[in-house]
């Protein structure tokens, strides 16, 4: 009996060609008026997809919403004072990085982005989305490009708050007889009772279960949770990025 077992991980070496394009969008910076906080992007849903895709051999382009300089979530930076990220050595390894610095300094507006350029689009998440994606008709316009087309079509966190609005060509919401997952009301809890006050002008979860024939489905408060139907491709909250990223992965590689 031959008890050979072989395993292959593609993992892009230097000078070899790309295996393809992904596109990320995030927040461009801005003020809660929940708060009065400034807020931008979650570190960690940048970082840990990134790495996923970079290790696996794909290119990604980074825009915005506004374009120009991004700034994450002060929660979510590992070095920031409150320690509340500082677990994030995948964060904290790319902001040693020059290249990385750089991809944050100067962004592309996400109306400058053309869907046939890339093989898949990834939202991230973090403060900033509420406020700017809701409501985003280019973003939403530019996500349904992607999905319409077959392309893996991905989203984490708080930026899932572009699927409760967001509509195909034909009218119908791009959610309607899906299963997928955002940011919990468990998870808003936790968060708000962590800080002393109420974060979030609306809970993603309360609003999606309003929505008639879609399934939103959530797992335990902070647990690395993705949901893959069809080209859609979802993750609860900055610990399932990674998840949400390897489906990703394995769509294209699939093709």
């Amino acid at each position: 009996m031959n008890m050979t077992k072989e395993k292959l991980n593609y993992v892009h070496p230097h000078g070899a060609p790309s295996k393809g394009k992904i596109l990320m969008v995030a927040s461009s910076p801005s003020i809660s008026e929940q708060t009065g906080w400034p807020i931008g992007f979650w570190a960690a849903e940048l970082t840990h997809p990134l790495f996923v895709f970079q290790e696996a051999g794909y290119e990604v382009e980074l825009v915005s919403t506004q374009g120009g300089k991004l700034e994450m979530d002060a929660y979510s930076n590992p070095t920031d004072e409150s320690g509340y990220s500082a677990h994030d050595i995948i964060s904290l390894g790319y902001l040693q990085k020059e290249d990385f610095k750089s991809m944050l300094e100067n962004t592309k507006k996400l109306t400058e982005a053309d869907h046939k350029a890339y093989d898949a689009i990834f939202l991230v998440g973090g403060q900033g989305p509420m406020y700017t994606f809701r409501g985003n008709k280019d973003l939403e316009q530019l996500f349904v490009s992607f999905y319409e087309s077959g392309k893996p079509s991905a989203a984490v966190c708080h930026s899932t708050t572009l699927l409760l609005d967001a509509k195909k060509s034909d009218g119908e919401l791009l959610v309607n007889g899906k299963t997928w997952t955002g940011f919990a009301d468990a998870e808003e809890e936790y968060a708000d009772q962590a800080v002393g006050q109420k974060i979030q002008p609306y809970r993603i979860e309360s609003e999606a279960r309003k929505l008639p024939n879609t399934a939103f489905k959530v797992a335990a408060p902070f647990s690395s949770y993705a949901i893959q139907d069809g080209n859609l491709i979802t993750g609860q909250q900055q610990n399932s990025g990674a998840a949400a990223a390897t489906m990703v992965v394995e769509l294209l590689n699939s093709k």
